[in-house]
């Protein structure tokens, strides 16, 4: 369907210029029909997720010293390690992960400034030159007989004209295609804020297995001294002729296992170290962490009401942005049901000669409408708007199993802190009177009253205590990071968008 087109020029009208007046109506009644039409397809309700009324595993639980970063301090300051909040600033700037997230937002912020592009005119200016002659080739070409045909003179056609058309949003698809945009550009923030916090815990995880590694060392290098000390005993005691030389066999064997795995601990350390370069962007070969001790404290963030999980999780938060986007599609596929409208106009010049081109008496213009729908796809639009409602459909499934693994995330890591802290008290008991225990069977052993595998079976007792209670203190601590990384890490939904989110602080960095 074509609507009518009224078209002027030099030859079809007086010499006296006229004012392009249906140009400008057409426009005033387009923007009235504009105003007062409606976006197709559904508007955006947040579905329901299955939210708890309580945390579980928080139940009865009081951790000894829950507390939160400072104000205006980032999350990670509740560890108290000043090299632990310098790495972390690093992420900001140098993670390689990081910049691409950043990058695929501006491309999303990108396309919603291409979809507002849709709500305007395109205007063109194009001028054209050209010389024509005809209509034979000469004499050359004529049979015997016959007269020549006239030969005509070349003539010259210039043009200079301004182009304009205008796609009318009658039914609402560049609007929806426009919220689909931005939802989906929050989503790629949220996609951000959660690709930092991720790299943030995963920084802090391995700073502090790297700590507990450092400990872990000088736990060996104590027992391979002691051990040592225990093996000179035993020559001491083998040349006196008070113990047996499978005595001193079995205390340098001892040693030497004890020294295979103060080697090996090198090598977990290394490859901590290594990840931690990658993440705040350096070369492995070019980055060095001195040995140093963590501070035994284990912060417990306090937990808040389970429903404000969902505004402070950025996964959470993506996922409902894609629905809002999913939901716009739908919209977008129901708009291909109905005709569109579009509006062209053309003012300009045409003229044989340059000197004279611009003047009233070769102006020329036109303006009309064109309005065009489908009249037979053989279902094709119908299976569209179906697919668009599956998608939708996916959309609200995957955000209510984000919410439910959340919450998940959440319950695991109360539980693990909950019992280790139970645990590690048991275990630092275990750990005294093992120590008790070897050096109350040395004493005995020197006094010649026990055989020396009883001073074996002590000190093998005593260092497998110490390493569990190391691998529990490195359990709840990474378990901690773990919770506030569960909790959100501070982040809250309503910094989408705006000048203090994630994605404009990152892209305000060089």
């Amino acid at each position: 369907m074509t609507m009518r087109q009224r078209t002027a020029s030099p030859a079809s009208r007086p010499a006296r210029l006229r004012s392009p007046a249906p140009l400008a109506a057409g426009a005033a009644g387009c923007l009235l029909l504009l105003a007062a039409a409606c976006a197709v397809g559904p508007n955006y309700h947040r579905p329901s997720a299955p939210v708890p009324q309580r945390f579980k595993e928080a139940e009865g639980w009081k951790p000894a010293e829950p507390r939160e970063a400072a104000s205006g301090s980032d999350w990670w300051s509740v560890y108290g390690d000043g090299t632990l909040d310098e790495l972390e600033k690093q992420i900001d700037v140098s993670n390689q992960t990081l910049k691409a997230s950043e990058a695929a937002w501006r491309e999303s912020v990108a396309l919603i400034s291409e979809a507002r592009a849709g709500f305007f005119p395109v205007i063109a200016v194009a001028a054209t030159g050209s010389r024509s002659g005809g209509p034979g080739a000469g004499a050359a070409n004529v049979g015997a007989g016959a007269a020549a045909a006239p030969q005509s003179r070349p003539k010259n056609q210039f043009e200079l004209a301004g182009t304009g058309s205008w796609d009318i949003d009658i039914w609402g698809k560049i609007r929806r295609t426009l919220e689909a945009d931005v939802a989906n550009a929050r989503a790629s923030e949220a996609d951000l804020a959660a690709a930092r916090l991720s790299a943030q815990a995963t920084l802090a995880s391995d700073y502090i297995e790297l700590r507990l590694t450092d400990e872990q060392q000088q736990l060996l290098d104590a027992t391979v001294e002691a051990y040592r000390r225990s093996l000179q005993i035993t020559e001491n005691q083998y040349k006196v002729g008070v113990a047996a030389r499978t005595d001193v066999i079995t205390a340098a064997t001892q040693l030497e296992g004890a020294e295979s795995q103060q080697i090996a601990v090198g090598v977990t350390r290394a490859t901590l170290e290594h990840a931690i370069a990658v993440l705040i962007g350096k070369p492995p070969g070019d980055f060095t962490l001195a040995p140093a001790k963590l501070g035994t404290l284990v912060p417990v963030v306090p937990l808040g009401v389970p429903s404000a999980l969902l505004e402070r999780r950025p996964d959470i938060a993506g996922a409902e942005r894609r629905m809002a986007a999913a939901n716009a599609e739908v919209g977008i596929a129901i708009a291909a049901y109905f005709p569109d409208l579009t509006l062209s106009g053309s003012f300009g010049y045409a003229s044989s000669v340059t000197s004279h081109l611009v003047q009233a008496p070769n102006n020329v213009w036109s303006f009309g409408g064109n309005a065009a729908d489908t009249l037979l796809d053989f279902g094709l639009r119908p299976a569209q708007v179906r697919q668009a409602r599956a998608a939708y459909d996916a959309a609200v499934a995957t955000y209510r199993q984000t919410v439910l693994a959340a919450f998940a995330q959440v319950e695991d890591q109360l539980a693990t802190l909950r019992i280790l802290e139970s645990q590690v008290r048991v275990q630092e008991q275990t750990v005294k009177d093992a120590n008790l225990a070897l050096q109350l069977t040395l004493n005995q052993y020197k006094a010649g009253t026990v055989a020396y595998t009883a001073v074996i079976t002590a000190q093998t007792t005593a260092l497998a205590d110490a390493q569990t209670l190391l691998a529990i203190r490195q359990n709840r601590l990474v378990a901690s990071v773990n919770l506030i990384e569960a909790l959100g890490g501070g982040w809250d939904a309503s910094s989408l968008g705006t000048r203090t989110g994630t994605a404009a602080e990152l892209s305000a960095r060089p």
